[in-house]
């Protein structure tokens, strides 16, 4: 994740910059620990249906392009469009930052565009804001995430709009725009939507105390990015920077959602892991030249049959709450040089692994994907120390990706 201007503006330890293990920025304050969290998703016909449709309708527990309100280039094709838009969600404080997910299904060659506008604390309306042009297929359209657009209110950062100056986020709405070339009988399907917005606090607290009392881990297959290195370089340069798409496929593969061997057929024989380089490729956004966008991770995710989205949480009790429902979380970290004792890496600007479990003691169990090798990618790190690194690197960010399992009841999350 993260904008690539800001990220180069981050101090990375050169062996790091060598390497490509740069997944993204941190979006919180260096100083931030506990942010404070709400989101809100909508995932069923019900919930779906308060949103306002043009050209589209609800059924079978997805949005649906029923006729043309007007028509849109893009990428040199005429499409038709239609749209539906969410009502107004609440934070319920001054929030920094809003990040949008959805899961979607594009036959043929269809598409969508996801948009996000915010209302501040003091009524100030901002504009809809682009955040990705988005199709499970690049040969369709490019994914892209969209650009630095900024007004008087908030910006884009690749995959999350960010308040300007002093501007707090009270509120917003996200907007999805289906697309479908002129007269083509395939059409899009938006399966669930949604986004979460957080502030980051200002000051530190003390690490969580532990929800275990016994050693819990999930079982969660292990992959390295690190023997993809140097292959498929269009993609981030290659599998040293994919650390969010091999975390993601490992969670995939974990639910028997993974790419068959028909899909990832194109991947050169003799490559380990192919079915990660199909990841990688199924992630990639244009614009930010890079594998980590948070919300493509998760799209990617909802092609293969998951629910899939991107939340923040505020501790790792929260992530406690995951694990004991049977939900290994990818998360996001960031940390200086002796941050995360036992690391494949010394330090990263942004870096994603799985946690698969906890230890009866509260330490945390990971799937870490910068390992060298697959024998070496679980891993036990020190709770305090991750969690630092996790609540400060990112504020707390976590993909979910589950099927079946039942989602925890986390206070602020409506999901």
């Amino acid at each position: 994740m993260g904008n690539r201007t800001v990220r180069t503006s981050l101090v990375l330890a050169s062996a790091l910059t060598s390497a490509g293990l740069v997944a993204g920025t941190m979006t919180a304050p260096a100083q931030a620990a506990a942010p404070r969290i709400a989101s809100q998703r909508w995932t069923t016909s019900g919930q779906l249906s308060t949103g306002s449709t043009a050209g589209t309708s609800v059924s079978g527990g997805a949005v649906r392009f029923s006729r043309a309100t007007g028509r849109t280039r893009l990428a040199g094709r005429t499409y038709e469009k239609a749209r539906w838009t969410s009502a107004w969600s609440s934070t319920g404080f001054g929030a920094d930052e809003v990040v949008p997910s959805w899961n979607a299904r594009t036959p043929g060659r269809s598409a969508l565009i996801v948009s996000v506008r915010v209302r501040t604390t003091n009524g100030r309306t901002g504009s809809w804001d682009t955040l990705g042009r988005w199709a499970e297929k690049e040969s369709t359209v490019r994914r892209t995430s969209g650009p630095a657009q900024s007004d008087d209110v908030a910006r884009v950062v690749t995959d999350a709009v960010r308040a300007n100056g002093s501007a707090r986020v009270a509120a917003w709405q996200v907007r999805v725009t289906l697309l479908r070339p002129v007269r083509a009988r395939a059409k899009p399907r938006l399966l669930s939507v949604g986004a979460v917005a957080s502030a980051a606090a200002r000051s530190a607290r003390p690490v969580s105390a532990t929800t275990m009392r016994r050693t819990v881990e999930l079982a969660v297959p292990r992959y390295s990015q690190m023997v993809h290195r140097g292959q498929y370089r269009q993609y981030d340069g290659g599998g040293a920077a994919w650390c969010s798409p091999t975390s993601t496929t490992m969670v995939l593969r974990s639910l028997g959602r993974g790419p068959t061997k028909a899909q990832y057929a194109w991947v050169r024989r003799g490559i380990r892991q192919r079915f990660v380089v199909h990841g990688a490729r199924r992630t990639y956004d244009v614009r930010y030249g890079g594998t980590g966008n948070w919300g493509f991770n998760t799209a990617y995710a909802g092609t293969r049959g998951a629910d899939a989205f991107v939340a923040r949480l505020s501790s790792l009790r929260d992530a406690e709450a995951f694990v004991r429902a049977g939900i290994p979380l990818v998360v996001s970290v960031a940390f200086g040089r002796g941050g995360l004792t036992g690391a494949p890496i010394r330090s990263t600007a942004g870096h994603l692994f799985v946690i698969r479990g906890f230890t009866a003691t509260g330490d945390v169990i990971v799937n870490d994907p910068a390992a060298p090798r697959v024998s070496s990618v679980r891993r036990v790190y020190r709770r305090a120390q991750l969690e630092r690194a996790w609540l400060r690197g990112s504020g707390g960010t976590a993909y979910v990706i589950r099927t079946g399992r039942a989602l925890p009841t986390i206070t602020g999350h409506r999901w």
